[in-house]
């Protein structure tokens, strides 16, 4: 008796939650706009898109710029070249 009421308590509390995810409330909907809204929202859009031409282009960002030359030449250039030694300049 005891494992069937344990079976019969096990089954009702493992249904609950798939009784529960079943129904659910439709979602609410916008009112339509009106023909005012529909043109405000357009102007308010080509007031963006203007103010975005306001601003300047950034060139792109060279997040190691400070660690190396800016002028192009490096640190590690190559060696000049050494006069040759002969004999009778090592005295």
């Amino acid at each position: 008796m005891r494992i069937l009421r344990a079976a019969a308590l096990l089954s009702v509390l493992l249904a609950g939650p798939a009784f529960a995810q079943g129904v659910k409330p439709p979602a609410p909907t916008d009112p339509p706009k009106g023909p005012g809204e529909v043109e405000t929202e357009k102007s308010n859009n080509e007031a963006y898109k203007r103010s975005l031409r306001n601003i300047p282009d950034k060139p792109p960002a060279d997040p190691w710029g400070g660690a190396r030359a800016v002028d192009g030449s490096s640190t590690t250039s190559a060696p000049t070249p050494q006069p040759k030694r002969t004999k009778s300049s090592t005295n």
